[in-house]
C-alpha cells in the first residue's frame, strides 16, 4: 500500500520533465488517488463483510500493481486520472482488511507490534523512494512507473496469504452477547461526572475539536506528502528530493510504535499538539531556509509524523467514546486530503514553496485545535465496576492511560 500510493510522489517530478505533466495536471491526479481512497475507505465502511473477504483483498493488490504498470502506457490525462483513482480505491480496501486483520489476530499481542506493522506504510516510501533513486540517473518516469508495479508485484506475492479478520461462530456472537450482558450487569457504579446531564454535551464539543483538527491535519499533510520532492527539487536539483523521501519513509516505519510508546507516559491530546507542532516545523523548513540540512530535517520530522498523529486522534476519538468516531474521523482526514492539492493548485504557477508555507500553517491552526482539545479533555473513564476494584495507576503510566485499563 505504501508503494501503489505514495510512489507518485517522488516520479511526479520526472513526469514532469518528460511527459509534460503541468503542475496543476500533477495536483489534480494527486486528488484522484484522494478520492479513490475515501471511496475505498466508505466501502469498508458501509459493508463490513468485506473487510473479511480474502478475496477481496487478493484482488486490490492485482489492481493496485496493474494500475502502477498502466501509467507508462498512455500520455492521456483523463487515464491517468482514472488509474490514479482505481489505485486509491485498492489502496483504502488493502489497508482497512490489513488494519482488521491485525486487530483481530494480534490481540493478545504487546501493543507496540500493530504499531510496527503500520510502519509497513512508510517501508513501501522508503523502498520506492531508494527504486526511483537509483532509476533517475539511467532511465525516464516511464521505467519508474514498470520498477515501481513490479516491486509492488514482489509485495503482493508476499502479502498473498494474509488472513483477514475471521468470521464471528454462532458460538463466539452468543459468547459475546452474554460477556456483554455480565459487563451490563456489573456496572452498577456511576460517578456523578456520568450522572451529569452536560456531560454529553462537553464530550460532543471536544469531538468537534478533534474532528477539526484532524481535518485540517489532512488538508496540510497531504499537501507536503505530495509535492515535497518536488519543493525541494526546485531549490537543490539533483538527487535530494529523492533522498529525502527515503528518509520520509525510514522515520515513518516506527513512528507508530515510538508514539504508542509515549503515550503510556504523556495523554494523547499532549502528544497530538506535540506532534502536530513538530511536523508543522518539518513542513515549512524547505520553504523558509531551503538547502540540504534543511530537507533532510524536514524529512525526519514529517515521517516521523503523519502516521503518529493518525493513530493519536483515532485513539483519542475512540476514548472520547463518540458514537461512530474512527468512520467519522477518517472520512473527515480523506476529505481534507482531496482538498489540500485543490486548494494549492493555484499558488503552484509561482513554484511550490508557497504551497509549503500554507501546509505548514494549516497543520498550526490543526495543532491550535489540539491546545483547545487539552484544555477540557475528559482523562477519566465515567463507569467503575462494583465487582472489581480501581486499578491504580503505576508511576510511569498517565491518568488516560489507567483510564484505558478500567
Amino acid at each position: 500500500m505504501g508503494v501503489g500510493r505514495f510512489v507518485y510522489t517522488p516520479i511526479l517530478p520526472l513526469m514532469h520533465a518528460g511527459a509534460g505533466l503541468s503542475a496543476g495536471a500533477g495536483a489534480n491526479l494527486a486528488t484522484a488517488n484522494y478520492i479513490g481512497y475515501l471511496l475505498g475507505a466508505l466501502v469498508g465502511i458501509l459493508a463490513p463483510a468485506l473487510v473479511r473477504s480474502r478475496a477481496l483483498l487478493r484482488i486490490s493488490l492485482v489492481v493496485l500493481t496493474g494500475t502502477l504498470a498502466a501509467m507508462p502506457a498512455t500520455h492521456d490525462t483523463a487515464v491517468w486520472f482514472a488509474l490514479r483513482l482505481l489505485a486509491g480505491v485498492a489502496s483504502a480496501l488493502i489497508f482497512v482488511i490489513a488494519v482488521s486483520s491485525l486487530l483481530s489476530h494480534l490481540r493478545e499481542y504487546p501493543a507496540h507490534l500493530p504499531g510496527w506493522a503500520f510502519g509497513g506504510v512508510g517501508a513501501g516510501i522508503a523502498l520506492s523512494g531508494l527504486l526511483v533513486l537509483v532509476l533517475r540517473p539511467v532511465a525516464d518516469w516511464r521505467a519508474a512507473w514498470w520498477a515501481s508495479a513490479a516491486l509492488a508485484a514482489v509485495l503482493a506475492v508476499a502479502s498473498w496469504n494474509l488472513r483477514p479478520e475471521a468470521r464471528p461462530t454462532t458460538t463466539q456472537a452468543t459468547q459475546a452477547i452474554q460477556a456483554n450482558a455480565d459487563r451490563a450487569h456489573e456496572a452498577t457504579t456511576v460517578t456523578a461526572a456520568a450522572a451529569d446531564s452536560s456531560h454529553a454535551p462537553r464530550t460532543h464539543r471536544w469531538f468537534t475539536t478533534l474532528f477539526a483538527s484532524y481535518t485540517l491535519e489532512g488538508v496540510g499533510y497531504i499537501i507536503a506528502g505530495t509535492f515535497l520532492v518536488a519543493a525541494i527539487e526546485q531549490s537543490s536539483p539533483g538527487p535530494l528530493g529523492g533522498g529525502a523521501w527515503v528518509l520520509v519513509g525510514l522515520a515513518a516505519v516506527p513512528s507508530s510504535a515510538l508514539w504508542a510508546r509515549l503515550g503510556r507516559r504523556w495523554s494523547r491530546p499532549d502528544l497530538l499538539l506535540a506532534a502536530l507542532v513538530v511536523q508543522a516545523v518539518g513542513i515549512a523548513l524547505p520553504a523558509l531556509i531551503g538547502g540540504a540540512p534543511a530537507a533532510l530535517v524536514s524529512a525526519v520530522l514529517f515521517g516521523a509524523t503523519f502516521i503518529g498523529v493518525s493513530t493519536l486522534a483515532l485513539a483519542t476519538g475512540a476514548h472520547l467514546e463518540f458514537p461512530r468516531s474512527v468512520a467519522l474521523l477518517t472520512a473527515g482526514y480523506s476529505v481534507g486530503q482531496i482538498l489540500g492539492p485543490l486548494v494549492v493548485a493555484p499558488l503552484l504557477h509561482h513554484g511550490y514553496q508557497q504551497a509549503l508555507v500554507l501546509a505548514a500553517s494549516v497543520v498550526l491552526v490543526a495543532a491550535v485545535a489540539a491546545a483547545v482539545l487539552r484544555i477540557g479533555f475528559p482523562h477519566h473513564m465515567v463507569v467503575v465496576r462494583a465487582t472489581a476494584p480501581v486499578r491504580q495507576p503505576a508511576p510511569t503510566e498517565s491518568a488516560a492511560d489507567a483510564g484505558s485499563h478500567r
